[in-house]
Parts: C-alpha cells; structure tokens; sequence
C-alpha cells in the first residue's frame, strides 16, 4: 500500500469539496489546527476489499468519497446541500453504497437525521433518492434522480449479508409517536415491501441472521418501553419485557450464531447495566457479562462469520474490552491487536466478506483516529489516513482519568487535562460541564476544547456529575429534577477538589461549557459567587420556564421527558434560571449563540445578557446570525475561539491580576 498517494489522493479530493475555505490562525494559541474539521470522519472497506468509502466534513456540509484501492483513483464523490449531513452510510453490496441523510445545525448539535436514503454506484453513477421528501432537487453539484416525494421517513436496520439485492429498514410517517414498520428495500429501485409491524410505537426492529424480523422495541408516549419477540414470519408478537412492570429497560443487541439466544443490553436497579443472554426456547435470563462500575459503552460484535455479540468496550476511566465468548476468533483478533496498539482504542469497523482484510480505528486522548487496513493472513497493517494529520498525538496532552466523591458521597468520574510539561500544581482551571445533560458522559476520546485549553495553559476538569450516562439507570435518574440543585453540587465539588489537590490555583478558576453546559456554567457563578473568576456559555439554555414551555405542546413523548427530568414546579423552575439569578452573578461572562440554533434558540442568550447588564455585570457577547447549536464555518469558529481564550486570559490567565 502506497500511504503517501492514498493519503494525497484523498486529501485533494477533501480540498477541492472544501471549495478553498480560509484559514485564520490566533494570536496567542494557533485555534485553527483544533478546530480544523476532520480530514475524514468514517471509513469502510468494500465487502470485496476493492474499494474505500468515506465522509468528508467541509465547511457547510458533509460529502462522500470512494476510492478505488488498486489504483488509487477516486470513483465516486458525492454531497448535498448547505447544512446537509451524512448521518450513517453502509456497503450495500460491491457496487452499492446507501447513506442517511441529515440535517447540521452547528459543530454541537447532533445532526437531525432526515430520514432520506440516498444510494450511490462504486462508480459515481446511479446517485438515487431512494426514501425521502426533498426528491424534485438533490441540492447543488449533485445527480439525483427524482422520484415521488414522500412523507415518511426511514433508517437502515440491516444491511442482509446474504442478501445483495435488498436491505431492511426501519419506516414511519412524521406524525409525532409515530407507528413504524419494517420493510425490505431494493437498493436500485428503491422498491419497498412489509415485513413487520408491531403494536408499540417509536419501534426499532431486530432481524435473524435469515433476515427475519424477529425483535422489536418501542415505547409510547408515557415512554415506558416494551420489547417484543416472534418465532418467525408469520408467527405473532409477544412482549418478553415490559419496563412498566419490570421497572428495568432491556435493548436486544442481536441473536446468537446458532440462533438460540437473544443478547440484550438489560438495566440494574443499582449498579450498571449489564449483558444477558435470553433463551428463545426457555425464556430464561442469563447475565453473561457486567462490570462493578460502568455500563457498557459500546456491543463488539463478530466482525467474520455471523454478525453475534460477543464481548463489550467499557469506559472505565481508560477504555477496556471484554468479551462473553473469549474463544470467539474475533475476541482473539481484538485481543491482539490491542497489543500491537498499546495504550491507545483499537476497533474493527469493516472487513472484507472472506475474512481477509480488516479495517482498523485507532483512537486515543491524544489522538482522533488513525485508519489502518490490516492484512490478517500477513499480520500486517498499513496506514492508510488519519482523521487529523496536522496534529502529533505526541504533542497533545494526556487526559487522567480522576475519580472523588460529592458532598453525599456519590462516587464520581471524570478526566483531567493539565498542560504538557506542567507539573500540574497551582494552574489556572477551566471547570468544563458537559453538554446534555442526561445519558451524556465524557470519555477517554480525544476533545478538541480541553486539548486547545491546556495547549493556552490552563487545566481542563471535566467531571461525569449525577445525571450522566454509563454508570447505571440509578446514577442518571438521580439527576433527575435537579438542575442547579445536586448536579449543579457535584460540580461545585469537583472544583473544590481540585483546590484540595492543589491542581488548581484558586484565585484562576473559571467555568465554561456549552448547550446544557452554558447552563452549569452560569448557574455555578450565580449558585457559588466565590468560587469562580468568570464564566462562559456558549449555545446555552438559561430560562427553564421558557424551555419547558418549549417541549410543551410536541409529541407527548416529548411532554412525558420533560416532565419526568425538568419537572413542572414554575416557583422550582424560576429558582434554578440563571437569567433569573443575574443579581447573584459577580464576576465577568462571555455569552455566545448562534441565530438559526434550533436546540436552544438565540432567545435564552439575549435574556441573559440583558439580565446580566441590567445587574451590573460585565458581559461580552457574540453572535452570529446563521449559525446553530454550535457555531459550524471556520472563520466563526477560529473568532469565536479566539475572544474566548483572550477572555480566558484577561480573569484567569498571564494577563489577570493576583
């Protein structure tokens, strides 16, 4: 493999879809390189080993490249219009790539999935809407044909390894709570067949390794969920598990390779989720894989033969692997090439149908990936491109994982950034919340904010309070109702543990984060005026009266969620609104937003900078007015970067005052 012309002929085809963007650079702390939009997102092997596919993040959009292996040549390229995202994309077969579409609101937001299905020839002919509304236009610069427009939406559930002609998919109409149904699509003629409907709505669906429909999950709007389960195609659905009376959620995972089993991802009443093998003959519950502190984070499955559960990464502080079945090959495979890649997270993304060829991600703290394709019957592995070449992980700095304890003695995680070649005492601090907040965690991946943080010279701390994901239903429905109450302490605690440790110089401490984040962050200097120098919201949501309005009226799942996590208390609410607290604020803040953010709108950052002048407090601001939940263009964000790292350095940095 020729990694220089691979690698050139993928990052030309990246700078032409780039149309020449600009790029600025910051005074002090050179921004772009951390905000610089990954070179590739996602890559894929062919079944046949002859091609690559991959996503391209530009500018405005995401774009797809193939390339043909053997020559290098680029064959394909394809992307849609402003904003336009490529939620997920899958081989079909050889010649036949189908990808989701989905809507960006900014570099925060998750991208809103469309529901739209494209498929695209190996040789860039073909390009088809197969599912979707926006048929009569595929947007600029592309070749879709159109077709009827639909008001349904779509994901992809299987990609039916023995079958190349057809996929099956998960389809429903737009109404709120929606039913869904499974069918089976011609990936050519976008022709679509019934092959399953459930009583339960908002359902996702699990096939045999027949391609039979023979699971589904779904819930109501009360959002309790229930799993179903059918011998076969014409057989009747029974629910095997149903959270109003279990009182615990169970996600099937897939069957076994003999077809006997069923692995679901099942809730504890204390303690972490674990893995349990249900007996379709039987009906019987094993647990078949747990860890003491953590939830699974993600299901390995066999990557040769059929596609079966068979062990989990879990992040425990540093990433590890497990497996259920150790004998399974592919368990042997992972297990050394972890050894081959100490110290950093190897995944298998894609292999070849003969078992030959793996394509490898290799990701750590300091690194955002590395593709490598190996050859298992040479036991080598060539690299082919990495996510970010312009950053050396060996110039990144390490995230530590930490763990303490909040005032009631809830155990909690979290992961420390400190300054290369620091001694890590007596450093000005960033408190970075996570955004969210529930179900969310943050992990041992690399983070372009504290990575851009400790290269300015602060400490980052980030800490998994109450509220967060992977560590058990207990631990996040704790969080419950108690925005600015404990989850706003556990925060509290984290700082003050980092005084404790002398990590943190406590004169230099200032907050900062994003979406649910802004909100801790601003919620923290108003709740503990000591504590911090200033503070930093970025795309926040500041007025829980008004966001709770806001949820109010949609799909009563919507309701239900809000309700049951933010509760309904106007009087609870008003008291845990920051734009309601800005008398209590005392130090300097740094609002930014975004006019077109769809998450929370502009409107919660204008109410709390007028809030905070009309207190008295220094406030700087920035706005721009096509941006979303996260600002997305590169010049905005090297500026917006950039006003906060000055920020940063006028309270807490070499420019503040003792």
């Amino acid at each position: 493999m020729n990694r220089a012309k691979m690698a050139g002929a993928m990052m030309a085809l990246g700078v032409v879809l780039a149309c020449g963007q600009e790029v600025a650079r910051a005074a002090a702390v050179e921004v772009e390189p951390f905000v610089r939009r990954e070179q590739f997102r996602d890559v894929k092997l062919s079944p046949d080993g002859a091609y690559l596919a991959a996503t391209l993040p530009m500018d405005d959009r995401t774009g797809l490249v193939i390339l043909r292996i053997a020559d290098h040549e680029v064959t394909a390229r394809f992307s849609l219009g402003r904003n336009s995202d490529i939620a997920w994309f899958e081989w079909a077969s050889n010649e036949r790539v189908l990808l989701g579409v989905a809507d960006k609101f900014g570099m925060l937001a998750r991208p809103q999935a469309t529901g739209e299905i494209v498929g695209i020839d190996v040789d860039g002919h073909g390009a088809e809407m197969l599912v979707g509304q926006r048929v009569q236009d595929g947007g600029v610069g592309t070749r879709i044909k159109p077709r009827q427009a639909e008001r349904v939406w779509a994901t992809l559930t299987d990609t039916l390894p023995l079958d190349e002609r057809n996929v099956l998919l998960t389809v429903a109409s737009f109404d709120d709570d929606a039913y869904t149904r499974a069918e089976r699509m011609d990936v050519r003629s976008g022709r679509r067949i019934l092959a399953a409907r459930v009583p339960v709505r908002n359902a996702s669906f699990t096939a045999d390794h027949d391609g039979v429909v023979r699971l589904a999950m779904g819930a109501d709007g009360d959002n309790v969920s229930r799993v179903y389960y059918r011998e076969g195609e014409d057989a009747g659905w029974r629910v095997i598990n149903d959270e109003g009376q279990s009182r615990l959620r169970e996600t099937p995972l897939g069957f076994s390779a003999d077809g006997r089993s069923v692995y679901m991802r099942s809730e504890s009443g204390s303690g972490p989720d674990s893995i349990v093998a249900w007996d379709v003959a039987s009906g019987q519950r094993r647990e078949v894989l747990r860890d003491d502190d953590v939830d699974p984070y993600e299901i390995i499955y066999a990557s040769s033969g059929p596609h079966e559960p068979i062990g989990a990464l879990f992040m425990d502080g540093k990433p590890r692997t497990a497996f259920f079945k150790p004998d399974h090959p592919d368990a042997r495979l992972q297990k050394a090439l972890e050894g081959a890649f100490e110290g950093e997270t190897v995944r298998i993304v894609s292999r070849t149908d003969d078992g030959n060829q793996a394509l490898l991600l290799v990701t750590s703290d300091r690194n955002s990936g590395d593709y490598f394709r190996f050859d298992l019957r040479a036991k080598k592995a060539d690299h082919l491109v990495s996510r970010r070449a312009w950053l050396e992980p060996l110039q990144m700095t390490e995230a530590r994982p930490v763990a303490l304890k909040a005032r009631d003695g809830t155990p909690l995680h979290g992961y420390l950034t400190v300054p290369r070649g620091s001694a890590g005492k007596d450093l000005p601090l960033v408190l970075l919340p996570h955004g969210g907040p529930y179900g969310i965690q943050d992990t041992w991946e690399f983070g372009e904010e504290p990575q851009l943080l400790a290269a300015a010279g602060y400490a980052v701390l980030q800490v998994n309070y109450r509220g967060s994901g992977g560590y058990g239903k207990q631990f996040q429905a704790s969080g419950a109702r108690q925005w600015g109450l404990s989850m706003q302490d556990d925060i509290t605690d984290a700082t003050r543990w980092a005084i404790d440790q002398g990590i943190a110089n406590p004169r230099r401490i200032c907050i900062y984060g994003a979406s649910y984040g802004a909100y801790a962050a601003l919620m923290g200097v108003a709740k503990e005026p000591s504590l911090y120098r200033c503070a930093a919201g970025y795309v926040g949501v500041y007025d829980l009266v008004t966001r709770t309005r806001a949820l109010a009226g949609g799909a009563r799942s919507t309701e239900t969620w809000s309700e049951d996590w933010m509760g309904t208390d106007h009087d609870a609410l008003v008291a845990v609104s920051p734009n309601r607290l800005a008398d209590r604020i005392k130090v300097p803040v740094f609002l930014a937003a975004g006019g077109e953010d769809e998450i929370t709108p502009v409107e919660h950052t204008r109410m709390m900078e007028a809030a905070l002048k009309k207190a008295g407090v220094p406030v700087q601001s920035l706005y721009y007015a096509t941006e979303g939940h996260g600002f997305y263009t590169q010049p905005h964000l090297v500026e917006y970067y950039g006003q906060l790292l000055a920020f940063l350095d006028r309270h807490i940095g070499a420019g503040a005052a003792d």
